[in-house]
């Protein structure tokens, strides 16, 4: 596989030779007795963007030459800290993991980290304790996207929504500061209205038909996941809001994953942005960094090859902040973010089988 990093190094055990190779232009290749082997929890099934992602785990291990064990831990904590037992008893030699509460998953990482079996986290990162990598695209970016398209549209002025995940997570926490923040500085003139959700669809369209009742003049809707896609625009219809941006009843909606669902409803006008996180390189690169991390290499801050940056959050954790645009019918500019054209070939939701 064909891959630079910014700035990356190796323990001493690994000849000269792998090092170029690793940090070089060249391609790595594993001897094809070397297959390790890792396990991937999936966090959940029960929405279009995990599982786009379980698609692409398994698709991405073959092109590495991992041998792979999977899990689903279902958004509970308890069962992600028993699957990761199941993996330990079974001999991996790396796990990746997205767990939900980024809390309560503090003593399985350690636990992991006492038995030196790496961990990498996708989506999500853990408020405490150390990972070999957090696999994650800026969140904070996406509130902040979704709130300068949305207070472009409604020129500053009037009354949003927002759909938060579940604020137990640093996702969830991240998108409802930015988005909070921005509005505050930049559109103070906008009327914002919280509604945790917990990433339940069901919760989500109940409050926000409540909002509506109490609020028929909201104008813009923010989703912190296309898990409230579908019920909300069933609340839009319900509402006879559910028209296209042209006419004044158009309530402006963002959502956030980039499911190939809400690029063809940004297409027909029934949503009008969302930001694309990108299920495939989550994949990808989730298990690139657990076979970097077998391999014995190491990694710094710095630019990477794949259009992303590696941070440090804080002492002993790193986070590769991969790319995910805001995408709108039109490709416009909003607030100075740029976006991507929803029938862009380039992003994922435009190319999942």
């Amino acid at each position: 596989m064909r891959l630079r990093t910014a700035l990356c190094s190796a323990v001493s055990t690994l000849s000269a030779l792998a090092l170029l190779s690793a940090c070089g232009s060249g391609s790595t290749t594993a001897a094809s007795s070397d297959t390790p082997l890792v396990g991937v929890d999936y966090p959940r099934s029960d929405t279009d963007f995990w599982n786009s992602y379980i698609k692409y785990t398994p698709q991405y291990a073959k092109e590495l030459g991992l041998e792979l064990k999977t899990t689903n831990s279902q958004n509970d904590v308890a069962k992600l800290t028993a699957n990761a037992q199941t993996f330990i008893s079974q001999g991996v030699k790396g796990l990746a993991m997205a767990p939900q509460d980024t809390a309560a998953i503090a003593p399985t990482l350690a636990q992991l980290e006492a038995k030196k079996i790496p961990v990498v986290t996708v989506d999500t990162r853990p408020d405490t304790g150390k990972v070999f990598m957090v696999v994650r695209a800026d969140n904070r970016a996406y509130g902040e996207k979704a709130c300068q398209y949305l207070g472009t549209k409604l020129g500053g002025k009037g009354k949003v929504v927002m759909l938060q995940g579940g604020l137990d997570s640093i996702n969830g926490r991240d998108r409802t500061e930015a988005f909070n923040d921005c509005m505050k500085k930049n559109y103070p003139g906008i009327k914002v209205f919280g509604e945790a959700t917990n990433w339940d669809g069901a919760v989500a369209a109940q409050k926000l038909q409540t909002d509506l009742t109490a609020h028929p003049d909201i104008k813009g809707i923010y989703m912190q996941s296309s898990f409230a896609l579908s019920g909300t625009l069933q609340v839009l219809k319900q509402k006879g809001l559910l028209v296209g941006p042209q006419d004044k009843k158009h309530v402006f909606v963002v959502s956030n994953d980039g499911i190939p669902e809400e690029l063809k409803d940004i297409a027909a006008g029934k949503i009008d942005a969302t930001v694309s996180q990108p299920a495939d390189l989550y994949a990808k690169y989730a298990l690139y960094y657990l076979k970097a991390a077998i391999a014995g290499k190491t990694f710094k801050p710095g630019k990477t090859d794949h259009d992303s940056t590696i941070i440090q959050v804080r002492d002993g954790l790193l986070e590769d902040q991969l790319s995910a645009p805001l995408v709108t019918a039109d490709g416009g500019t909003y607030g100075g973010v740029p976006s991507v054209k929803s029938d862009d070939k380039s992003l994922w939701g435009n190319n999942l089988g």
